[in-house]
């Protein structure tokens, strides 16, 4: 059945055209993903389909019959209403008798059960009683009794996402649902909507759970609404096939925007009634290169020089009960050009774990030593506290205009803000017309800005959008520090960090690769799990791909639990650590080119920066050799 359809439909802000000319048709069992810049009005379209905000012009037509139900990014309580009462919230009468139903049982009424059991019978209401049971126990949710003022942040997302799950619809629209979720969460949402009846209509960042989930993609970009068949993956072939298109169609606009240019500019002749027609095509074609996208740019590292020191872990434990620690026995040198992921369950200590690092608490056992050079860049969770009459400029120039990584590159505020999407329009924004993203991009930028040489970031993709996330992976791809980041998104992990450390109860362990390296030989793999839905997450005896956090970096790399055929186990040792560090020695290669550059006629430092150069290219060289050399061994059998 048809659900909704919208046509011509479009929302404005002032003068700011927030998207035009919409035309949509949503049907049963339909999985949508919707993308777009922060800013760009995803959360408003979201909230007009559900009904719950106005739109300018065009017509939205409803299926009488059809339940939609929208889950917000921030969910909203009742003040005083129990876990019980929130989750099952709703005029339906099957939820309506299913909220009696549970009080009573949590009053141990027994005459009340007994005549409500009746009733349930009669509405048929068991199934979503299981239905709703299983969500509740699949989120971690468990005392029904429990006043939802004293639910945490991250425990009121659930408590919102279990409510939209439970509530019977044809049509759900979620807006960031994996946002503040771990792991093992997304994966099973992931798997749970990929076989839900209802449509969906959902808004994430998640690039792996918009390929798995959704069919169809709709992009908003610069006003414009753009729908395309298939998942993530294959809108990416998609989009590029369009944005070819339209760079063919923009080379000829520009050529006749130059010849009108020329024209318009002859002087009176050109301002002859005869010519009115010309003259409106002239305006028309500068309206539309006003809108042009954002060019590709630079991608440029602000970092300063590390020292041979950096982090040193030794016994390192914590616990604000010292009975018992959150983690213990982190022992672990960081080297240069480290990239750590951090995972784990909820509530195990990942970003308390950052904060020991950065010495924001110290630790209740062990020690941990900084070195002299180390600079720290953290991006937190929280947003700090913004100056909202400063404009986006004044804000990032603060501490100074141009800033000289230890390339000797001289870069502006301005250029970087330029390749953090901030058109040169926005960069003369007030701070108080930002979106939530475009000010956790903002707090990103001013982070760059102080030039840290180690970045610890904290679940940095909430919130940000996928052209952001992008913009930071290739700034990460040439990044010259260390990383350590916890996050819970799979594409941003397997994109920046090549080794992890996983949490399970108190003991950190190290797997080398990245998380899909890790979700194929250790969690798939074992029967306790994310997948197998329990709470652990190694696998006893896994040891041969990850292993506890004991020793220096120079330890031996682990082999896979099952060796490629054609090789020994240390030659498929050999093999992941050369696939490991390959990318990482290309990308110095791109920041020595470009400081070379940058240095002009500083002799002696384009003699130490030729002499870095020639000993990574040989590096280059000599691993890409043997990585062909073991290729060919793999697959001679």
């Amino acid at each position: 059945m048809n659900i909704l359809t919208m046509e011509h439909v479009k929302k404005s802000y002032g003068l700011r055209v927030l998207f035009d000319n919409v035309t949509l048709a949503v049907d049963s069992g339909q999985k949508m993903g919707l993308i777009g810049l922060n800013g760009a009005g995803k959360t408003t379209l979201l909230k007009i389909i559900a009904g719950l905000a106005e739109w300018d012009s065009g017509d939205i037509w409803v299926n009488p019959k059809a339940r939609i139900h929208f889950l917000p990014q921030d969910p909203q309580f009742n003040k005083g209403d129990t876990v019980l009462e929130s989750v099952l919230h709703g005029d339906l009468p099957v939820m309506a008798l299913l909220r009696r139903y549970e009080d009573a049982v949590q009053r141990n009424d027994d005459d009340a059960v007994t005549n409500l059991s009746a009733e349930m019978d009669e509405q048929q209401a068991w199934e979503l009683e299981s239905h709703a049971t299983i969500i509740l126990r699949k989120l971690g949710i468990d005392d029904l009794s429990q006043c939802v003022d004293e639910l945490s942040g991250g425990q009121r997302k659930r408590l919102g996402l279990a409510r939209a799950l439970i509530m019977p619809c044809d049509l759900l629209i979620m807006d960031e649902p994996t946002n503040h979720l771990d792991d093992k969460t997304i994966l099973w949402l992931e798997e749970y909507l990929r076989d839900s009846k209802s449509a969906l209509i959902l808004s994430t960042h998640d690039r792996y759970f918009l390929d798995t989930v959704v069919h169809h993609m709709i992009e908003l970009d610069r006003g414009g609404v753009y729908t395309y068949d298939g998942n993530y993956g294959q809108y990416l072939t998609l989009r590029q096939e369009r944005v070819e298109r339209d760079e063919a169609s923009d080379a000829k606009r520009r050529n006749l925007l130059r010849r009108e240019t020329a024209w318009i500019r002859r002087g009176a002749q050109a301002r002859s009634t005869k010519q009115k027609a010309r003259r409106d095509r002239y305006e028309q074609l500068c309206a539309i290169e006003a809108g042009k996208p954002v060019g590709t740019v630079e991608i440029l590292d602000t970092s300063v020089r590390l020292g041979k020191t950096i982090i040193d872990m030794d016994g390192v434990a914590f616990g604000y009960d010292p009975a018992r620690p959150l983690f213990r026995d982190v022992t672990y040198h960081v080297v240069k050009h480290d990239r750590i992921g951090i995972i784990g369950e909820n509530g195990v200590g990942k970003s308390t774990f950052l904060q020991i690092v950065a010495g924001q608490l110290q630790p209740t056992a062990g020690t941990i030593t900084i070195g002299q050079t180390v600079k720290f860049g953290f991006f937190t969770q929280q947003l700090p506290a913004f100056d909202e009459s400063m404009r986006v400029i004044d804000y990032i120039t603060e501490h100074g205009h141009f800033v000289t990584n230890q390339f000797g590159q001289r870069i502006s505020a301005t250029r970087l803000l330029d390749q953090f999407l901030f058109t040169e329009e926005m960069q003369y924004t007030f701070i108080q017309k930002l979106s939530g993203g475009e000010r956790r991009r903002l707090y990103l930028l001013r982070l760059l800005m102080d030039q840290p040489n180690v970045l610890l970031l904290d679940e940095p993709t909430n919130d940000l959008d996928i052209p952001t996330l992008t913009v930071l992976e290739r700034y990460l791809d040439t990044y010259q520090g260390v990383v350590l980041v916890v996050s819970h998104d799979r594409y941003f992990l397997d994109r920046v960090v090549d080794k992890l450390f996983t949490i399970d109860k108190g003991c950190w362990n190290r797997f080398y690769g990245d998380y899909s390296d890790y979700l194929e030989r250790v969690v798939t793999a074992s029967p306790q799990s994310p997948v197998a839905e329990t709470g652990n997450v190694l696998k006893e005896g896994a040891a041969d791909s990850t292993h506890r956090v004991s020793a220096a970096e120079g330890a031996p790399m682990p082999a896979p639990a099952k060796p490629a055929k054609g090789l020994t186990p240390r030659q498929q040792q050999e093999l992941d650590h050369i696939t490991q560090e390959l990318p990482r020695y290309e990308a110095m290669m791109k920041g020595l080119n470009a400081a070379i550059a940058a240095a002009g006629s500083d002799y002696a430092k384009v003699a130490s920066l030729m002499a870095e150069q020639k000993e990574t290219q040989q590096k280059v060289e000599d691993m890409t050799e043997r990585w062909c050399e073991l290729e060919e061994m793999r697959e001679a059998e």
